[in-house]
């Protein structure tokens, strides 16, 4: 009687293992029940397993937090699930979503730094954008880089334009600390790269002009014959007479037009009075303005001229550059 009922018992109870195994890996086959075709979900910084189960559960997209453990635990992940937010797509199993948790593959945010965007346009956006975390608010120009331990360098033009992904809950400063190391390493492969005898002692000199080039046109094509009227005006001791210096110079006062006046006031940026280079870059110089300081355009040009449809009248000559100012600028 007593093997019987020892019989019974292991028959039952391994029919109850048979059909808790069968459970399971039904579960873990079954879609999540989404709202939505694609879903963002977080795991906050120091969550248990537990919780985010039971949070799972609560929102209506598991059938079942304990399955959900168990099946964790029995692939041996239960203490690797990493935070962050994530992208849940409809048709996920259970199965795919502990290995999606695991992986460590967060969803992706962006933030675009614009080509000829001042310093305090970039901080501007990285101060609204709402998937970075804010640290910086309030601070001075300075005070942000001795944040990101750099201090005494001048910010504007040490960040490279470009599109940066990153996922939530990156802070601002280690946002821009990556945006200054790309920079960094771009701007010194191609010095090492330049063509030689540029007037040009160092990479920040290289910046500058960069950052004069990016704001005088927005074709990229012109900027090798831009930078190259500029390098010749340099060689030969000429003034480089550029009106973005001169709207950098009047900061907040310039209203859209440049007077008379402006042009011969004596700010340390108006290179209509000083020759040489401004003191610090006017903007952020992207990739191909850099690139085309380093690598100018061959030629004698040595003025230009806007022609009104976003290009310009190249001139070797003052009497040349000044038919081309009659036609272009005081016509209109």
């Amino acid at each position: 009687m007593i093997h019987r009922l020892l019989g019974i018992v292991i028959l039952g109870g391994s029919f109850a293992i048979a059909w808790f195994m069968m459970s399971i890996n039904t579960f873990s086959e079954h879609p999540l029940a989404l709202p939505a075709s694609e879903v963002t979900y977080q795991i906050p910084t120091g969550s248990s397993l537990s919780a985010v189960a039971i949070d799972l559960e609560k929102r209506g997209y598991l059938e079942s937090a304990l399955y959900f453990q168990l099946m964790t635990r029995w692939e041996g992940q239960a203490g690797n699930l990493k935070a962050g937010e994530y992208t849940l797509n409809k048709g996920i199993t259970p199965k795919a979503l502990i290995n999606l948790f695991v992986s460590g593959k967060v969803k992706s945010h962006a933030l675009t730094i614009v080509e000829g965007w001042t310093f305090k346009e970039l901080l501007a956006a990285v101060n609204s954008h709402e998937s970075l975390k804010q640290t910086l608010e309030g601070l001075t120009s300075q005070e942000v880089m001795v944040r990101l331990g750099l201090p005494g360098i001048e910010p504007e033009g040490r960040f490279l334009p470009d599109t940066y992904h990153f996922p939530k809950g990156t802070t601002d400063s280690e946002f821009l600390k990556r945006a200054y190391n790309s920079m960094e390493t771009y701007l010194a492969n191609e010095w090492a790269q330049r063509e030689q005898g540029l007037p040009l002692k160092t990479p920040y000199d290289a910046l500058i002009l960069a950052s004069i080039v990016e704001k005088e046109t927005g074709q990229a094509e012109e900027r090798p014959e831009i930078a190259g009227v500029f390098i010749r005006r340099l060689q030969k001791g000429m003034l480089l007479q550029t009106d973005p210096t001169v709207i950098y110079g009047m900061g907040d006062r310039y209203n859209g037009n440049i007077r008379r006046r402006d042009l011969r006031e004596d700010t340390p940026y108006n290179t209509y009075v000083h020759k040489g280079l401004t003191p610090t870059p006017i903007s952020l110089p992207g990739a191909d303005a850099i690139h085309s300081v380093l690598h100018p355009a061959k030629g004698n040009t040595l003025y230009f001229v806007a022609k009104g449809n976003g290009y310009h009248q190249f001139s070797a000559t003052l009497a040349e550059h000044n038919s081309a100012v009659r036609k272009y600028q005081l016509k209109r």
